[in-house]
């Protein structure tokens, strides 16, 4: 797959970062096998510039349009987002080989859906297709324990609402954990059950264990996980993007419906309320207050995929 998306013509080599390169091999377990293909990839890849908005919006058009050369365009200025975002996933198992071919797959998928008149960088719609392809993947091909596929199905589901909670609460500048009883609330279903499905996500593995590089050891699997504290310019530009797509679609709600999930969330700095406190404060039911929480979570999703983000993506 890495040889057949990297046709690049004798383009200009531009700024790059070949220290990065080195660490993304190092911890990639591919230094023997695969080692040196890799290196010529990142190597490869980092000649292609960015494309600008103005060219982006210009070549997506005729990719959509059938056009097979601009399609290729598209995705050869983008292969540098897909190992920006594959690398953040080394460490879960897969070889970060294998993370760029299934990145590069999502990639692909993205570019067929992508629609730029609705005002958006195709980075920040893309990502959303990349990291999928690739956590689909892991959880396909790198479980010790193989799931059943309902079980998967289910999980996923769980994950992908676990995932938007987390957005709608960075988006609005909250922190903490989004709890299982928050994603319970969100799909409509038993807590103990989401509780269940969220222990599977779990991989089996201390961060402690040793990680045996053809025999030579010495580095443990917290080693191979990506520094959360460093600063990353791209997944800032890409957070800040999809955080005013939120702030979009949160918009696009009535006041009772803003007003119920800043409650239960705890948007805005507040503090998260039961649907008890709410029903009381808002003098409605409890059952109510729900309703009004699941309706005002689904129109947050059709606006959002108005704007770019597939559905299922979101949830």
């Amino acid at each position: 797959m890495l040889s057949a998306i990297n046709g690049h013509g004798e383009s200009e080599p531009v700024s790059g970062a070949p220290d990065e390169d080195a660490q993304v091999l190092r911890s990639s377990g591919d230094e023997v096998e695969l080692g040196n293909a890799l290196q010529a990839y990142l190597r490869d890849i980092r000649r292609t510039p960015l494309l600008t908005p103005q060219q982006e919006f210009d070549t997506a058009q005729a990719a959509r349009a059938g056009d097979f050369d601009a399609r290729q365009a598209m995705i050869e200025h983008n292969l540098r987002l897909v190992v920006s975002i594959a690398k953040n996933y080394l460490g879960r198992g897969l070889p970060m080989s294998d993370l760029i071919e299934e990145g590069n797959l999502g990639l692909m998928h993205a570019i067929s859906k992508f629609e730029p008149e609705r005002g958006f960088r195709f980075s920040t719609y893309s990502s959303w297709w990349i990291r999928q392809s690739i956590e689909r993947a892991l959880m396909h091909q790198a479980r010790l324990v193989r799931l059943p596929v309902h079980i998967v199905r289910e999980l996923n589901q769980v994950l992908k609402a676990r995932r938007a909670l987390e957005a709608l609460q960075s988006a609005n500048g909250s922190e903490g954990r989004v709890r299982a009883e928050d994603v319970a609330q969100a799909l409509g279903r038993p807590v103990d059950e989401v509780a269940e499905l969220l222990a599977y996500a779990e991989l089996p593995s201390s961060l402690d264990s040793p990680v045996d590089r053809n025999g030579e050891g010495g580095e443990s699997m917290l080693d191979l996980v990506a520094d959360e504290q460093a600063i990353d310019p791209l997944g800032l530009r890409l957070s800040h993007e999809v955080e005013e797509l939120l702030r979009h679609g949160l918009a696009s709600l009535n006041d009772r419906e803003r007003e119920v999930l800043a409650g239960r969330y705890g948007l805005s700095d507040r503090e998260p309320e039961t649907l008890d406190v709410l029903a009381i404060r808002l003098k409605l039911t409890r059952e109510r207050i729900r309703q009004i929480q699941i309706e005002a979570l689904a129109k947050l999703k059709r606006n959002m995929m108005r704007h770019g983000v597939d559905r299922d993506s979101i949830f």
